[in-house]
C-alpha cells in the first residue's frame, strides 16, 4: 500500500481507502463487515470515510465498536454532518455542528475525528457561520482538519478567500471513468489551494468491475440486486455504458490487472487524488481493490479507455 498527503494537511493516507456508505451498519452483516475492516488493516489501508447519515448513525455506531479495541493513532478517521438526521437536525448551522459533531464522536467511541466533512453545501445557513462553527471545533480538538463534499465551485472559492477560519485540506467528489465533472474546476481549484480529493464511487458502485453484463440481469448478490443498496444505480446499468465497460476488460489485461484495478489506477493517476474510496461486503474485495495502489500503467491505456467510454 502506498500512502499520500491529505493536502496541506500532516495526515498520509492509504491510496484505497474503505468507505461505508450503504454498506456497514445497513446493506452487510456486522460479521462480514468487521472481517472487511479487518482485511483492510491487514493490507495497509489506515483510512476510514463514514458520515453520520449512514443508516442514520448505524454505520458510525459499527465502526466505533469494530475500531474499539486499535489504537486510535494507527488509523485515520473521517465523518460527515449535512444530511437530515431527524425531522429538525439537518444542515452546516453552528448549532448543528456542534451537535453532530458530538453525536459522531459518542458513536464513534472516540475524542476526535480526523477529518470532519461537510457532506454538501447548506444554502439556509451563510458561509461565515459555517466556517466559524467549524474553525471553534479544530480549536476545540474535537477535529483535526476539516473538508467538503461537493461543493460548488464558487463556495469552495469563498472558503479559500475567507480570513482568520480553518482551511481546508480535502474535496470528497465523485469521480470515476464514466464521471469526470471535477477535472473541469474543482481538481484545478483544490491543487492550486492546498485541497486533495479523496474520490467515492470510483469504481462507479460496482460498474467498472465488469461484472455487470449489457442485456444481462445483475448478478445474485451483487449491489444492484441489493434493496439497501442498489438504488442509486439506474443511470450506470444502462446496456450503452454496459458495453462500453466490457471493452475496457483487453486494456485491463494488458496493464496485468482486474477491471477494478485498472479503474482504481485510473483515478489514482491525478496527483490531486489522495484516495478513493472503495466500499466491500467480502474480504476478498479489499485485497482486489487494494493491490491497485503502486500500479504503474502506460498512458496510452488510460488515453484508449477514456476514448472508449466517451462514446463515439
Amino acid at each position: 500500500m502506498k500512502y499520500r498527503q491529505l493536502g496541506a494537511s500532516d495526515l498520509m493516507v492509504s491510496e484505497i481507502s474503505l468507505g461505508s456508505w450503504l454498506t456497514y451498519g445497513v446493506g452487510v452483516e456486522a460479521e462480514q463487515a468487521r472481517a472487511c475492516l479487518d482485511r483492510a488493516f491487514e493490507v495497509g489501508i489506515n483510512f476510514i470515510d463514514t458520515a453520520n447519515v449512514y443508516g442514520r448513525g448505524a454505520a458510525e455506531t459499527f465502526l466505533g465498536e469494530a475500531l474499539a479495541g486499535r489504537p486510535r493513532t494507527s488509523y485515520v478517521l473521517a465523518t460527515k454532518l449535512f444530511f437530515p438526521m431527524s425531522d429538525a437536525d439537518r444542515g452546516l448551522s453552528r448549532a448543528q455542528v456542534e451537535k453532530q459533531l458530538d453525536a459522531s464522536l459518542r458513536r464513534l467511541r472516540t475524542d476526535h475525528v480526523d477529518l470532519y466533512q461537510c457532506h454538501r453545501f447548506d444554502f439556509d445557513t451563510p458561509l461565515e457561520e459555517t466556517m466559524e462553527a467549524l474553525t471553534r471545533a479544530v480549536d476545540s480538538g474535537k477535529v483535526r482538519y476539516i473538508g467538503f463534499s461537493e461543493w460548488p465551485t464558487d463556495r469552495i472559492r469563498a472558503a479559500i478567500d475567507m480570513a482568520g477560519v480553518a482551511r481546508f485540506v480535502s474535496s470528497q467528489p465523485q469521480y470515476s471513468l464514466l464521471w469526470r465533472d471535477p477535472e473541469a474546476e474543482v481538481i484545478p481549484l483544490c491543487a492550486a489551494n492546498g485541497i486533495s480529493q479523496i474520490v467515492w464511487s470510483p469504481l462507479a458502485q460496482g460498474v467498472l468491475t465488469g461484472k455487470y453484463l449489457p442485456g444481462s440481469p445483475p448478478p445474485s448478490g451483487s449491489r444492484a440486486t441489493s434493496e439497501e443498496m442498489g438504488g442509486w444505480m439506474d443511470r450506470l446499468l444502462a446496456d450503452e455504458i454496459l458495453e462500453r465497460v466490457q471493452r475496457l476488460k483487453p486494456l485491463a489485461a494488458e496493464a496485468g490487472l482486474s477491471l477494478a484495478q485498472f479503474a482504481l489506477a485510473w483515478v489514482l493517476r491525478e496527483p490531486n487524488v489522495a484516495s478513493a474510496i472503495v466500499g466491500a461486503s467480502r474480504p476478498a474485495q479489499v485485497d482486489e481493490n487494494a493491490a491497485a495502489s503502486g500500479t504503474s500503467v502506460d498512458p496510452a491505456l488510460f488515453e484508449e479507455a477514456e476514448r472508449i467510454v466517451a462514446g463515439p
